[in-house]
């Protein structure tokens, strides 16, 4: 492990968990890389790059926030999901603090400013927070869902103002039917890596998979609020858990050297995201991953290098994964950095063992890909294949720990014995069950230490 960081910026640490040891032949490395920062979630966002922290305490706000409204037709049925929508927004404006600049916007077929207008963020401080909730009370629901426009128009307000950390905020409780899916995807190119974005669905007639591109493009989280009174706790959580981002634009860059390639590196905890199509090129074998802002946490990442053949007794660096910042004249800051080898034996013992942390992780990757097959399968009819995936979810959950994704899958199936995945389908599944099941199956426990 090494922390690479300065003293005026959060730290940073890297640890690497693998087994180096492989066999003659073998030519699959595997590693899980924690990261974690601590010292930060503070002061909602870093100073600009070039400036001190007291700079920034003096020179006006470093974080952005713009809070996306679904004001459809649809949040009018029943009448208490806009009135709960409404009283959530003024919630999540009470949890911005001062100095962070903010904006609401209406989203329908279109998107509108609703607080501050004319363009850009307001800062946050009593009377503004007040005349934002007072705007509030003007939101009527009406019209259609064009989600890509909510983003473009978040993105320019965004952009208007000089913040380090910029943030979203989308609720919806609709399909995106009055956009094209390729409108959306284009979209989403345009603005990913621009802010991020956490996006939640209301009710139960939203698409499950359109909300999780979404957020998955954004860096941001996902999930169901099935009930809107449960709406204002929700946007309250995500609101403080945004202002306690520190700092932005940080990647994981991953050197290998000639011979070696990577096989993909993903985010495994707290959920399983793939970062292996978002890489850029940053030198010589070397490339970056996106990995957004962030707070005081910890988070898991799962890197598989494939690295030429050798010989007994051979060892070499298979990869140098570095934490980087990317700095106003373009070079990047290194924050920390770990290393991940290999070495090859004749020892079946050392190289056949199972590194903890990967077997952990490699079995969350699965319990997430099998629960989408499975109820996939049961869509489409498919209810032996359903039976089949949705039990093996069942026991990988609960080999794994993962007690939360165990009460989800009793939900939609009867449990006959969890350790052999032996389970039955359940005649009837209420929508929000199986939408809170598959909105979710992405979360993960952390290994057992």
């Amino acid at each position: 492990m090494a922390n690479l960081s300065k003293s005026n910026v959060p730290q940073f640490s890297v640890d690497v968990y693998q087994n180096e040891y492989l066999p003659e032949g073998g030519r699959e490395v595997n590693a899980i890389v924690t990261v974690t920062s601590t010292g930060g979630g503070t002061s909602g966002g870093r100073p600009l790059p070039g400036r001190s922290y007291a700079d920034a305490e003096g020179g006006g706000p470093s974080a952005g926030v713009v809070v996306m409204v679904d004001c459809s037709g649809s949040m009018e049925y029943p009448p208490t999901k806009m009135r709960n929508a409404r009283d959530a927004t003024a919630v999540a404006i009470d949890a911005i603090r001062d100095g962070v600049s903010f904006a609401v916007v209406s989203g329908t077929h279109q998107a509108r400013e609703v607080f501050p207008g004319g363009g850009g963020l307001a800062v946050a401080d009593p009377d503004t927070r007040a005349q934002a909730k007072q705007a509030l009370r003007k939101l009527t629901a009406g019209g259609g869902t064009a989600i890509g426009t909510w983003l473009r128009l978040a993105d320019r307000l965004l952009s208007s103002a000089d913040v380090s950390i910029r943030h979203g905020i989308l609720l919806t409780d609709g399909r995106n039917e009055h956009e094209k899916p390729e409108d959306l995807q284009a979209t989403l190119d345009a603005v990913a890596g621009r802010f991020t974005c956490d996006a939640r669905g209301v009710g139960t007639d939203w698409e499950v998979k359109e909300l999780t591109g979404i957020a998955s493009a954004m860096l941001g989280s996902v999930d169901i609020v099935a009930d809107p009174a449960g709406l204002a706790a929700d946007f309250q959580a995500m609101m403080e858990k945004a202002m306690g981002k520190e700092v932005a634009d940080v990647s994981l860059r991953v050197w290998t050297p000639q011979g070696a390639e990577i096989a993909f590196v993903k985010q495994v905890a707290p959920t399983v995201e793939d970062l292996t199509a978002r890489r850029t090129e940053a030198g010589p074998r070397a490339g970056e991953y996106p990995t957004g802002s962030w707070g005081d946490e910890s988070r898991d990442y799962h890197v598989c290098v494939r690295v030429p053949n050798a010989t007994v007794g051979q060892e070499m660096l298979a990869a140098r994964i570095v934490l980087v910042l990317p700095q106003p004249d373009g070079s990047s800051q290194p924050m920390a950095q770990g290393l991940v080898r290999a070495v090859w034996t004749d020892d079946m013992a050392a190289s056949t063992r199972l590194n903890p942390q990967v077997a952990h992780y490699t079995g969350q990757a699965e319990l997430a890909q099998v629960i989408q097959q499975g109820l996939e399968a049961r869509k489409s009819g498919d209810m032996d294949g359903a039976t089949a995936k949705l039990g093996r979810a069942v026991q990988l959950a609960s080999a794994s720990g993962n007690a939360d994704t165990a009460k989800l899958l009793s939900k939609v199936v009867d449990v006959v014995d969890a350790a052999s995945g032996t389970v039955r389908l359940k005649a009837r599944v209420a929508d929000a069950d199986e939408m809170t099941l598959e909105t979710r199956s992405t979360k993960t426990v952390r290994v057992k230490k």
